[in-house]
């Protein structure tokens, strides 16, 4: 691996159950994961790596930066759910313990604003960068 970055930092001690589950999301990931994953594999763009449907601890989040520590998560309809609204913050937390930032998007900000998504994703990696 690049850099030194071993794989427990990297995945924060996620168990080969966790591996396998991200291994199969990413080759059925939705329209809105797609469209952005077209947008984040470009590394001119965003100058880092992204990787898709990464794990993390128990978690598969949608995609992720190691360099940046961060993580961005598309939400469908269904995260609109209280329920489910809750069970994302408390999954939040869990991911800022390890002092990763999760910044979100709904499926509609990815397939109708592209542009304003890529722009805070920029501006998020722009905070992020050491001074």
């Amino acid at each position: 691996m690049k850099k030194g970055i071993s794989r427990i930092n990297m995945y924060y001690g996620a168990d080969s159950k966790t591996l396998r589950a991200a291994a199969i999301l990413r080759k059925n990931m939705t329209l809105a994961e797609l469209i952005l994953w077209k947008r984040l594999k470009d590394r001119k763009m965003f100058n880092t790596k992204f990787r898709k449907q990464h794990p993390v601890y128990i978690f598969i989040v949608d995609f992720y930066c190691h360099e940046y520590k961060l993580v961005i998560e598309v939400d469908g309809g269904i995260h609109n759910n209280n329920e489910l609204n809750e069970y994302d913050l408390s999954r939040t937390d869990e991911l800022n313990r390890f002092g990763i930032k999760v910044i979100r998007f709904t499926n509609d900000q990815i397939v109708y604003n592209i542009d304003s998504v890529v722009n805070k994703i920029l501006q998020t990696i722009t905070e992020l960068a050491p001074l």
